[in-house]
């Protein structure tokens, strides 16, 4: 009989101070309590916020809509940080352990809050799209992904704070490790100021066509902190050091108001004064009477006799088009072709041959193109 009492005694024992002193129990009931608000949790996720959801579609608004889509996960956390909470009170923890419990509590909240923060700051980027009325797009951008990194930043540095880590000090010692970094990583540092710069000198956008002589020649996709984002033509993404764009002379072909014709109309020596005349008005009649085209004082146009080469008397023509856009400008280039074509024939005179063509895309000082007559359109039996 004793040796059960003996048996039932230890059995009390361990039962009362189970793991690190605490009643097998107390920690059983923590346990279920826990697992209780996990329950909840579930129940919290769909009843809650589904109800929420509801109040937020009847506004007018769309902002309060995306903030509660971006904030069910971390609300959906909230039951699990009281379950800890109550959890550890049912413990009835000393000592020690009271004070691990409360670091890891405080940890939950921060984590939670700071979570929220982070996911608050997609939907909310939505109001600082008003600054682009002062700053450029990618740079509103770069301010998101700062108030991001900021946002994070604080979250780890109080959380480390609790946990008894002094931030300051791994600054301090992190600005000797910069140093050593920094003189390792000069062209990352220079790609990202080059990158700022760029940016506030705005001197392309996303969606613009550039080209950088001997770097590339595209479309712009993204300005990102060290590289940028252009895609040629043929599609393939090309990413191009921001320090390339900033030392580099860039033509941003999005910025034209006018696009340029150049053109060097070479005719037979033949030809007589009068007959060089009705071209030259006729063609200029012809640009001047088009709304296509933009007229003086807006821009330059010249139609004029330039030179005598050695098979040709030659013919400047210099003008620019309203419209910029590169296909509509191939169409209005063809009709202008084509009536110059006629004109000249209407003239009684040929084209000299032979010719070159020379397709130039230029500053004005540069080399113009020698026009080609198009082939005669045959009409449709």
């Amino acid at each position: 009989m004793d040796s059960w009492k003996t048996f039932w005694a230890v059995v009390v024992n361990v039962w009362e101070n189970g793991l690190y002193g605490i009643d097998i129990g107390r920690i059983t009931v923590a346990v279920f309590i826990f697992l209780g608000f996990l329950i909840i949790r579930r129940l919290f996720s769909r009843i809650v916020i589904h109800r929420i959801s509801l109040l937020t579609q009847k506004t007018s608004t769309p902002l309060d809509d995306k903030a509660l889509e971006v904030l069910q996960k971390p609300a959906s956390f909230i039951p699990v940080v009281l379950g800890v909470y109550f959890a550890i009170e049912h413990l009835n923890l000393s000592g020690k352990l009271e004070a691990f419990s409360d670091r890891v509590l405080r940890s939950l909240i921060v984590f939670v809050i700071f979570w929220a923060l982070v996911s608050l700051v997609r939907p909310l980027s939505a109001l600082m799209r008003g600054l682009e009325k002062v700053f450029t797009t990618p740079m509103v951008d770069w301010l998101i992904k700062a108030v991001n990194i900021a946002f994070i930043f604080i979250g780890g540095a109080t959380i480390l704070e609790i946990w008894g880590i002094r931030i300051g000090p791994i600054i301090a010692g992190l600005g000797l490790f910069g140093v050593a970094v920094a003189l390792g990583a000069q062209d990352l540092f220079k790609n990202l100021i080059s990158g700022i710069l760029v940016i506030v000198e705005k001197r392309f956008h996303p969606g613009d066509w550039i080209r950088v002589k001997g770097v590339v020649e595209g479309t712009v996709e993204t300005i990102g902190f060290r590289s940028t984002v252009v895609r040629r033509f043929d599609k393939a993404p090309v990413y191009v050091p921001n320090s390339k764009l900033s030392d580099n002379s860039a033509i941003n072909f999005s910025a034209m108001t006018h696009r340029r014709i150049y053109w060097i109309i070479g005719v037979e020596y033949r030809a007589t004064v009068e007959q060089l005349r009705i071209i030259r008005d006729r063609i200029e009649a012809y640009i001047l009477g088009s709304e296509a085209f933009a007229h003086p004082p807006e821009v330059s146009t010249f139609v004029r006799i330039d030179r005598f080469s050695d098979s040709s008397i030659d013919m400047m023509l210099y003008c620019f088009t309203r419209t910029t856009e590169w296909g509509e400008w191939l169409e209005l280039k063809e009709q202008l072709a084509y009536r110059i074509k006629e004109i000249v024939e209407e003239a009684g005179v040929g084209f000299a041959f032979p010719s070159q063509s020379l397709y130039v895309e230029s500053l004005p000082n540069e080399s113009p193109e020698v026009f080609v007559p198009p082939e005669e359109r045959k009409p449709i039996s």
